[in-house]
C-alpha cells in the first residue's frame, strides 16, 4: 500500500498554500489521483486528471505533439514533461504531475521493466525525474505514484 502520510502531508501542503494539483497517468491508470482522494481534504486540491494509458491518448487528450512521441517514445523525460504541461493545462490546476513508464512484465523498446518517467509542471516551470523500480506490476505501479507524490511534496 502506498504511504498515506505522504499523500497527507501533500494535500496540506497544496490546501495551506492555496494551490491544486491533477495527474496525467498512463501506466498508473488513475492511481496517483485516486491516492491523493482517499485523503480527507482533497476536495480542496485536487482537479482532476487524465489517464493516457494508450499511446494516443498523450496526444488527443493530453497534447503531447505527434512529433515528439515518434521521437522519444511514449516513455521519455520529453514525455513525461510533455503531458505534465498539457495536464496543467487541460485541468486548469497549479500544478501536474505525469507519470508514464514500464509496469511489466515485458520489457518496451530499449525500456527496463520498471523504469519510470515523472514530470512537474508549475507555471513557468518543469521538470522531470527517471525512476527505476522492481516487483509485480502492482508493486511497481505503487511505487511509481509514491515517487512521484513525494516528488511534487519536495518541490512545493
Amino acid at each position: 500500500m502506498n504511504d498515506p502520510t505522504t499523500a497527507a502531508a501533500l494535500v496540506a501542503a497544496l490546501s495551506s498554500a492555496g494551490l491544486s494539483v491533477s495527474f496525467c497517468e498512463s501506466l498508473t491508470a488513475g492511481l496517483a489521483a485516486a491516492t491523493v482522494a482517499d485523503i480527507p481534504g482533497a476536495s480542496a486540491v485536487l482537479r482532476g486528471g487524465l489517464i493516457t494509458y494508450a499511446t494516443e491518448l498523450k496526444s488527443t487528450l493530453a497534447g503531447v505533439p505527434v512529433e515528439l512521441l515518434a521521437t522519444h517514445g511514449p516513455v521519455a523525460s520529453e514525455t513525461a514533461a510533455a503531458m505534465a504541461v498539457g495536464c496543467r493545462k487541460a485541468c486548469a490546476s497549479d500544478w501536474a504531475v505525469s507519470l508514464t513508464g514500464i509496469a511489466g512484465p515485458d520489457t518496451q523498446d530499449e525500456h527496463p521493466v520498471g523504469q519510470v518517467w515523472l514530470g512537474f509542471a508549475t507555471d513557468g516551470d518543469v521538470s522531470t525525474a527517471q525512476c527505476q523500480f522492481s516487483g509485480s506490476r502492482r508493486e511497481i505501479r505503487k511505487a511509481a505514484v509514491e515517487a512521484a507524490l513525494a516528488g511534487l511534496l519536495a518541490r512545493l
